[in-house]
C-alpha cells in the first residue's frame, strides 16, 4: 500500500500531462470526470472534518494537482467536442438533464456558478489566506521565544519544544502556501470562462464550416455540449473553492467542523428562543406558507430547550472544576514574588538584534547547539548542566551577548548579524571589524558573511556566530563547573549510583558524610577540571578516607584524585605523552617545609617575592610548552599538590597540578612522561649586585 501511495501522485502528474497532448476516448473521459468530482468531494469533506489546518497540510499541493487535472480534462473534452461533436455520457447528461436542454438556462446556471466561485468564495478565501500568512509570519518570533521560555522554565521537555517549534514553522509554511494556492483557484475560474467562450465560438464555426450544419443546428449541438462541459468543470472547481475557504477560515479547535458548529450554535438558549419565535411570527404573515415555517420554528424552540440543559451541565462542571483546582497566587502575593525572584543558574542574554540566533525559522540553531553542549559536558565532566535560559535584553549593546551564572555576569562577547569571525595571522587586509576571540584571546576580524570563501582562501579559520557563542559558553561552563553543581544535582547523581552500587552509597551517605560534604568534594574536583563521571569510585575513596582520616576537604579531595589518578593523567596526556613541569628538589623541599594548615585548606607560607618567582617561572615554562604545541602539567609531591595548586592558580589558572602518584599511577600502561621544564624558584640577581 505504501509503495502504491508513493507512485500514485507521480504517475497521476504524468497522466495529466498526457491529457494535454494525447487524444482520449469518450469512455475514458467519463471515468476521469467522475474521478474529478469524487476527489473534489472527498477533499471538501476532509476539510470539514479536520480539527486544525495543519492536519491537512498537503492541501495546497493537492489543490494545485486537482486544478491541473481539471484543466487537463477541459482540454481533452474540448478536443472531443470540437472534433466529434460528442464528449461522453457525463457531459451529455449535464447538457440535457441538468440544464433541461435549454442553452439559456445552461448559460445562466454556468454564469451563476462562476460568479459564486470567482466573486464570492475565491476572493474571500484569497484575502483570508493572505492576511493569515502575514499575521502568522509576523507572530513567529514571539511564538518561538515563548516556546524557548517554557523550555528554559522547565514547563515542557525538549521533545515537546521541538514539536511545537516544528508546528509553528509548518503553520507559517502552510499559510504561505495557501496564499499562493488561492491564486490557482482564481486562475482556474478565469480559465473556465475563457475556455467556455472559445468552445462556443469554435464549435459554432466548426459546425457550419467543416460539418456543414445549419446555424441553428450548430448552435444547438455545440452550445449544449460546451455548457455541459463547463458545468462538469465548474462543479468540482466550486467544491475545491469551498474547501479552500473552509481551510483558511478554520480556527484551531479540539473537534471537527460539524461538532464545533453544533456545540457553538446550541450554546446560547435565549438566541435560539428568539429565533424560533421569530420564524413562527413570519408564518403568521398573510400569504406566507405556514407549514415549513411552523415546523422550523418548533424545531429551533426544541433545540433551545436542549441548549439550556447543556449550558446548566457545563456550568456545574465548571464550578466543580474551579473547586477542585487550587486558586493561583495573586501577582503581589509572596508566592508570586518568590517565583519572580528566582535566579537562573545559567543564562545567556542576547541583544535584540541577535534573536535570529534562536529563531529556527531564520536558520538559527543556537538552542540545538546548547543542548548538544549539555550532552557533551555530561559525558566529559559527569556534570548535568542546568537548563540554559535564553532571553533578549535591550540593556545590552547592539550585537553583544552576556553569559550569567546565578545572575552574575561571567562573560561577554559579540556576534554581529551578517558577519563571520575570521581567525588567523593574515586577516588584517580583510574588510571588517577587528576583535579578539573571547575564549583564547586570538586576534580576529568580523567580516561580512558573503566574504567567507575569500577569507578561507587566505588561510584564515572562519567561525560562524553561533559557534563563537557556544564555544564561549562551553569555556564558561568548564571554568565554573563547580559553581553549577547544586545540592539537588549531587542528590540525583548519588541516587543514580545507588541503583547500580547501593552498598557504596549506603556506606557513605548519610552514615559518614552528608550530601553537603560530598558536594564540596565534587565541586573542588570540578574546579580543577577533574571529571566526576566515575562517581562510584570517588564515593568509595571518600568512604575509606572519611573513616580513617576525617572529613577535612584537602584530604578527601586528594583521596578522590588518587582513586582517579590514571584517568586524570590520561586526560592531561596528548598522543600517549604526558609532558610535565617539575620542581627543583631544593625548592620542593623548601615548599614542603612552608606548608601550613588553614581553615580553607593548607597553604604555602613563602616570601612574597619567592612566591611570585615560582608563579612566573611556572607560567614561563607553560608558555614555552604551548609555543611548541604541547599541553603541560606541573607535578609535585602529594603533600604539596593542594597548596601549590592554590598558589599557582592565582597567576596561571589553566596550569593543572598533579601529584607524582597521579602522574605515574597507571604504571607501564599509562602515558609516557616527558619533562619540558623545571621551576627552580631562584630569585633574580639585582643589577649591580655582582662585581661591586
Amino acid at each position: 500500500m505504501g509503495r502504491i501511495s508513493r507512485l500514485a501522485v507521480p504517475v497521476g502528474i504524468v497522466g495529466i500531462v498526457l491529457l494535454l497532448v494525447v487524444p482520449v476516448p469518450a469512455p475514458m473521459i467519463d471515468l476521469l470526470i467522475a474521478s474529478n468530482i469524487t476527489a473534489s468531494l472527498v477533499v471538501l469533506l476532509t476539510a470539514m472534518y479536520v480539527r486544525r489546518p495543519l492536519d491537512f497540510a498537503i492541501f495546497p499541493s493537492l489543490l494545485l494537482v486537482l486544478t491541473l487535472f481539471r484543466l487537463g480534462l477541459n482540454v481533452a473534452s474540448t478536443r472531443l467536442v470540437l472534433a466529434e461533436a460528442h464528449a461522453g455520457k457525463v457531459i451529455e447528461a449535464f447538457g440535457h438533464f441538468v440544464i433541461s436542454g435549454s442553452l439559456v438556462i445552461g448559460l445562466v446556471i454556468f454564469l451563476i456558478l462562476v460568479i459564486i466561485q470567482f466573486v464570492v468564495i475565491t476572493n474571500g478565501a484569497g484575502r483570508v489566506a493572505e492576511v493569515g500568512a502575514r499575521f502568522t509570519l509576523d507572530a513567529m518570533p514571539g511564538k518561538q521565544m515563548a516556546i524557548d521560555a517554557d523550555l528554559n522554565a522547565g514547563l515542557i521537555d525538549e521533545d515537546t519544544a521541538r514539536r511545537r517549534r516544528a508546528d509553528v514553522t509548518a503553520e507559517a509554511d502552510f499559510y504561505g502556501a495557501m496564499d499562493g494556492g488561492s491564486k490557482f483557484v482564481k486562475g482556474d475560474a478565469i480559465a473556465g470562462i475563457i475556455i467556455t467562450v472559445i468552445n462556443l465560438v469554435g464549435g459554432f464555426i466548426i459546425g457550419m464550416v467543416q460539418k456543414g450544419m445549419e446555424p441553428a443546428e450548430a448552435l444547438e449541438t455545440y452550445s449544449l455540449l460546451t455548457v455541459g462541459d463547463g458545468l462538469v468543470s465548474q462543479i468540482p472547481a466550486l467544491l475545491l473553492s469551498v474547501a479552500t475557504g473552509l481551510i483558511v477560515t478554520r480556527a484551531t479547535t479540539q473537534g471537527d467542523m460539524g461538532s464545533d458548529a453544533a456545540e457553538q450554535l446550541l450554546r446560547h438558549k435565549p438566541a435560539l428562543q428568539i429565533a424560533g419565535a421569530g420564524i413562527i411570527v413570519i408564518a403568521l404573515i398573510p400569504g406566507m406558507p405556514k407549514l415549513p415555517f411552523m415546523l422550523l420554528g418548533a424545531a429551533v424552540l426544541l433545540a433551545s430547550q436542549r441548549a439550556g440543559k447543556n449550558a446548566e451541565a457545563e456550568a456545574i462542571a465548571a464550578a466543580e472544576e474551579d473547586l477542585a483546582l487550587p486558586v493561583g497566587p495573586r501577582p503581589d502575593s509572596p508566592e508570586a514574588l518568590l517565583q519572580q525572584m528566582r535566579v537562573d543558574p545559567l543564562e545567556v542574554v542576547l541583544a535584540p538584534d541577535l534573536v535570529d540566533l534562536v529563531d529556527t525559522a531564520a536558520g538559527g540553531d543556537l538552542l540545538d547547539r546548547v543542548r548538544g553542549l549539555r550532552r557533551k559536558t555530561a559525558l566529559e565532566l559527569g556534570l548535568v548542566v542546568p537548563p540554559v535560559r535564553t532571553r533578549d535584553s535591550i540593556d545590552l549593546p547592539a550585537s553583544s551577548y552576556a553569559i550569567r551564572i546565578s545572575g552574575v555576569e561571567v562573560g561577554r562577547g559579540q556576534a554581529p548579524p551578517g558577519r563571520v569571525l575570521a581567525l588567523g595571522d593574515d586577516v588584517d587586509h580583510l574588510p571588517g571589524t577587528p576583535t579578539s576571540e573571547p575564549v583564547f584571546g586570538l586576534a580576529g576580524r568580523w567580516v561580512p558573511a558573503e566574504l567567507q570563501h575569500q577569507a578561507e582562501m587566505t588561510g584564515a579559520t572562519v567561525v560562524d556566530r553561533a559557534s563563537v557563542l557556544v564555544t564561549h559558553l562551553a569555556e564558561v561552563v568548564r571554568t565554573h563547573a563547580g559553581r553549577l553543581l547544586s545540592r539537588e544535582d549531587v542528590r540525583a547523581l548519588v541516587d543514580a549510583v545507588k541503583v547500580d552500587d547501593p552498598a557504596v552509597v549506603e556506606e557513605l551517605v548519610p552514615a559518614v558524610m552528608t550530601l553537603g560534604e560530598v558536594q564540596r568534594v565534587l565541586r573542588a574536583l570540578l574546579e580543577e577540571g577533574v571529571a566526576i563521571r566515575d562517581l562510584a569510585r570517588i564515593l568509595e575513596a571518600l568512604s575509606m578516607r572519611a573513616r580513617t582520616g576525617g572529613t577535612d576537604l584537602d584530604g578527601l579531595v586528594e583521596a578522590a584524585r588518587s582513586a582517579l589518578g590514571p584517568a586524570i593523567a590520561a586526560a592531561a596526556a596528548r598522543d600517549g605523552v604526558l609532558r610535565v613541569i617539575t620542581l627543583d628538589p631544593l625548592l620542593e623541599h623548601q615548599l614542603a617545609e612552608s606548608v601550613r594548615p588553614g581553615e580553607e585548606g593548607a597553604t604555602l607560607t613563602l616570601d612574597p617575592r619567592r612566591a611570585e618567582t615560582v608563579v612566573e617561572q611556572a607560567d614561563a615554562a607553560l608558555r614555552q610548552a604551548e609555543d611548541m604545541g604541547w599541553t603541560a602539567v606541573l607535578v609535585c609531591a602529594p603533600v604539596l599538590r593542594a597548596p601549590l595548586r592554590r598558589l599557582v592558580g592565582l597567576g596561571v589558572p589553566r596550569l593543572a597540578v598533579l601529584s607524582y602518584t597521579e602522574a605515574g599511577g597507571a604504571g607501564a600502561a599509562g602515558p609516557r612522561i616527558e619533562t619540558v621544564g623545571t621551576v627552580t624558584g631562584s630569585l633574580p640577581v639585582p643589577a649591580g649586585a655582582l662585581g661591586g
